[in-house]
């Protein structure tokens, strides 16, 4: 395999895996402890 053609792969599962934990806290188990700023100070 061309170390191109590595690179890219390699570049693309990170970002993948990056986004994935990304909407995992979001939207999973650990969104629970997040906080809403705007809920919080509410006028």
């Amino acid at each position: 395999m061309e170390p191109a053609i590595a690179l890219n792969i390699s570049i693309c599962a990170a970002l993948v895996g990056i986004t994935g934990y990304a909407i995992y806290t979001a939207f999973g188990p650990p969104s629970r402890e997040l906080d809403d700023p705007f809920e919080d100070h509410e006028d």
